[in-house]
C-alpha cells in the first residue's frame, strides 16, 4: 500500500502491483461447506468485470447509489470494490427505493423491487452458480458478469472527497474510508505483509466490514472471511485458524 492510495479501489490497485499472487480473500460458509481462495489477481479480475457491468450495462455514475443487500460474502467483497472503482456510493443494506440500482441476494430480492433502477440477483451459490431463473425484475450476475473484460477504466476521475460508503446509517468518503481502515488496522493485529484475519463480523457495521474486508487490504494482508461459523465448532476453529496461518480473529 502506498501514501497516495486515496480510495479502496487505489488500495487494490497497490495490492495488484505488489504482490498479485498471494491470496486476498479466501471465504467459508459452513452451513454448505463451500470454501473459496481468491487472490490478489483474481479478486481484481472479478472486481474489474463486475465495475464494467456497473459502469457499462447499468449506466451507473460517480455519486449514484447502489444499495448492496447481501450478506458478509467474497462477491459482496467484489461489489463492494467495484463501486469504489466506478464512484458509485455502496449503501449496505440501504433502502432500496432511495437506491439508483440494487444488487440483492436470497431473502431480498422483494425488498430490491423498490428500486426503480437496474436490479441485479445473486445467487450466492457454491461456484457462483446461476439461477434455474431469476427473480422477476432481475439480472443474473452470473450470467452478466463472465462477457465483461477484464480490465477497467472509468469514464470520469473518482473524487476521494465524495461519498463512497454507507454502512449502519453512517456516510464515509473514499478517503475516509481509507484512512479508517488504515487506524483500524493495528488494533485488529493487521502489522502487514502476511497478516491474516479471521472475521466471522456481519458486513452490516463499519466494524464487519473493516475486519472482513479494509482493514486488511490497507495493511497489505488478507481475510479469511466465515459465513455460519457458529456450525463449525471450537475444534473445527482451531483447526481453521491452524491451516490458514490465520494470525487474528473478529468474532
Amino acid at each position: 500500500m502506498t501514501a497516495t492510495d486515496r480510495t479502496p479501489a487505489d488500495l487494490l490497485r497497490s495490492a495488484l502491483a505488489t504482490d498479485p499472487a498471494r491470496p486476498l480473500v479466501t471465504f467459508y460458509d459452513d452451513a454448505t461447506g463451500e470454501r473459496v481462495e481468491l487472490s490478489v489477481a483474481t479478486f481484481a479480475n472479478w472486481v474489474a468485470k463486475t465495475a464494467n457491468l456497473l459502469q457499462g450495462e447499468l449506466s451507473a455514475e460517480p455519486g449514484d447509489r447502489v444499495a448492496l443487500l447481501l450478506p458478509a460474502h467474497w462477491q459482496t467483497a467484489v461489489w463492494l470494490l467495484a463501486c469504489s472503482s466506478v464512484g458509485a456510493v455502496a449503501d449496505v443494506g440501504g433502502d432500496p427505493a432511495a437506491a439508483d440500482h440494487v444488487v440483492a441476494g436470497p431473502g431480498e430480492f422483494e425488498a430490491g423491487l423498490a428500486c426503480s433502477g437496474e436490479r441485479i440477483a445473486l445467487s450466492l451459490a457454491p461456484l457462483g452458480r446461476r439461477f434455474p431463473a431469476p427473480p422477476a425484475g432481475y439480472a443474473d450476475y452470473a450470467v452478466e458478469v463472465p462477457s465483461q473484460g477484464d480490465r477497467f477504466q472509468p469514464y470520469a476521475p473518482v473524487d476521494p472527497e465524495e461519498p463512497a460508503l454507507i454502512v449502519a446509517g453512517a456516510e464515509y468518503t473514499g478517503a475516509e474510508v481509507v484512512e479508517r481502515a488504515r487506524a483500524d488496522a493495528p488494533a485488529l493485529d493487521l502489522t502487514g505483509p502476511g497478516s491474516r484475519i479471521l472475521s466471522a463480523l456481519s458486513y452490516d457495521t463499519w466494524e464487519g466490514l473493516s475486519a472482513g474486508l479494509y482493514a486488511a487490504l490497507a495493511a497489505g494482508g488478507s481475510v479469511v472471511l466465515c459465513r455460519n461459523l457458529d456450525q463449525l465448532g471450537e475444534d473445527g476453529l482451531a483447526k481453521r485458524i491452524e491451516s490458514e496461518r490465520v494470525t487474528a480473529t473478529a468474532r
